[in-house]
């Protein structure tokens, strides 16, 4: 094998562990997730697993990052192309309704959102809230955007709005798992629809 083709094949790996431990923490979590089962599922041993990633810790670090980019690039990216306002912040909303359609059964982000938010001075927690604050901030962003195209009014309170639609997302995954997603979505679309329209000139 030529040096050349070696990182080649180092990154692969890395991403096949990655997926794997995705799917592993959909269901048990990131504090479930077992090198042991991990090593089992992509084939190698455990000191394989620990070649790409030093410790479990470093593990559940880049998943996070990797889970991360996977749902920016779901939910912002295509709605880039809409145009700048409430359409762009609808799609983000739309693109967001159908990852948690995708996710009912469980959502890496916000299980570890779940788990970690009373760890004090842990690292997994400040990627988490990093993570959080991120999308957060690119939610208010979408809304100053919407303010600056006159669909919502030049009060309006990018911080709060924000909180607010979190609030309904995180209200769609709780119940899309419990009573179903349909009846879940049906909720959230009136409840957003109510939402914008009281912050409309």
């Amino acid at each position: 094998m030529s040096t050349a083709t070696t990182p080649a094949k180092g990154a692969a790996t890395r991403e096949l562990i990655l997926e794997q431990a995705y799917q592993l923490a959909r269901h048990d979590g990131m504090e479930g997730l077992s090198i042991g089962a991990l090593a089992s599922g992509v084939g190698m041993s455990k000191s394989g697993v620990f070649a790409h990633f030093g410790s479990r810790e470093d593990l559940q670090l880049a998943l996070l990052e990797a889970v991360s980019a996977r749902f920016v690039a779901f939910i912002l990216h295509p709605a880039l192309k809409q145009p700048r306002g409430l359409p762009r912040l609808r799609a983000i909303v739309e693109n967001w309704m159908e990852w948690g359609r995708i996710h009912a059964t469980g959502c890496v982000l916000l299980g570890a959102a779940t788990e970690y938010d009373g760890r004090a001075d842990s690292p997994l927690r400040e990627r988490v809230v990093k993570q959080q604050s991120d999308w957060r901030n690119e939610i208010k962003r979408a809304i100053a955007l919407a303010v600056e195209a006159g669909d919502f009014r030049p009060d309006t309170d990018a911080t709060l709005l924000a909180f607010e639609i979190y609030s309904l997302m995180l209200g769609l995954h709780h119940d899309a798992g419990l009573f179903g997603f349909d009846q879940a979505s049906r909720c959230t679309r009136a409840a957003l629809d109510r939402l914008f329209a009281s912050y409309r000139p």
